[in-house]
C-alpha cells in the first residue's frame, strides 16, 4: 500500500492572522503534526508566494487580480514558528488557489509513492476545496480533516464539510484520525 501524506495549506503569518482563534489551531495542527510523524506519515507544507509585481498572475482572474503582497521576502509568506516544518518536512510553493497549481506538489507526491492525502488547510473554500477536486481526479484517497480547515464564513464550512467533501472523501476530526492511525 502506498504513503500517506499530510498536506498544511496556506498556513502562512498572512493568512492565519484572519482566524479568531488562531493559537487554538494552531495547537491543534501540532496534535496532528505530532501524530503524524509518530506514524511516519509524511508532512508537506503547501504555502502560496508570489514574485514581486506578481507577473503569476491575470487581471482576468477575480481572486488574484485584487491580491496584494504574499510575495518573496513578504512577512504574510512566513509560516510561523510553533508549526514551523522540521528539515525531514518537505514545503511546497504553489502560485494559485489549488496546491497543485503552480507546484510541484504532483512530482513530490509521485516520488513518495502516495496514494492518501490528508487534507488542512485555510481556507476550506479555497485551497482545501480546490485541492480536494484535483486530488480526487488524480486518483487519491482522501481524508479532509474538518476542524483543521477554517473558513472566513463558518456556513461555507459547514456546507462544504458535510455535504461536498464527503462526496469525494473521508471527512474526520484530527482526533479520529489520529485514533485511526494507531489502528493500522
Amino acid at each position: 500500500m502506498g504513503a500517506t501524506v499530510l498536506l498544511l495549506m496556506d498556513l502562512q503569518e498572512g493568512i492565519l492572522d484572519r482566524l479568531e482563534a488562531k493559537s487554538e489551531y494552531l495547537e491543534r495542527i501540532n496534535e496532528a503534526r505530532n501524530a503524524a510523524r509518530a506514524a511516519d506519515v509524511k508532512i508537506i507544507y503547501v504555502t502560496i508566494c508570489f514574485r514581486p509585481g506578481h507577473p503569476e498572475t491575470s487581471h482576468r482572474n477575480v481572486s488574484f487580480a485584487r491580491l496584494e503582497g504574499f510575495v518573496e521576502g513578504d512577512a504574510a509568506i512566513a509560516i510561523p514558528p510553533t508549526i514551523a516544518p522540521l528539515e525531514s518536512d518537505i514545503v511546497v510553493t504553489k502560485r494559485r488557489v489549488s496546491a497543485f497549481a503552480g507546484s510541484d506538489l504532483d512530482v513530490v507526491l509521485r516520488s513518495l509513492e502516495a496514494e492518501t492525502l490528508v487534507l488542512a488547510g485555510v481556507a476550506t473554500s479555497g485551497v482545501v476545496l480546490s485541492t480536494l477536486r484535483q486530488a480526487a481526479d488524480l486518483d487519491y484517497r482522501l481524508t479532509v480533516l474538518q476542524d483543521l480547515c477554517m473558513d472566513l464564513d463558518p456556513e461555507i464550512h459547514r456546507v462544504l464539510v458535510d455535504k461536498v467533501f464527503p462526496k469525494q472523501a473521508q471527512v474526520a476530526s484530527v482526533d479520529q484520525w489520529v485514533a485511526s492511525l494507531g489502528s493500522k
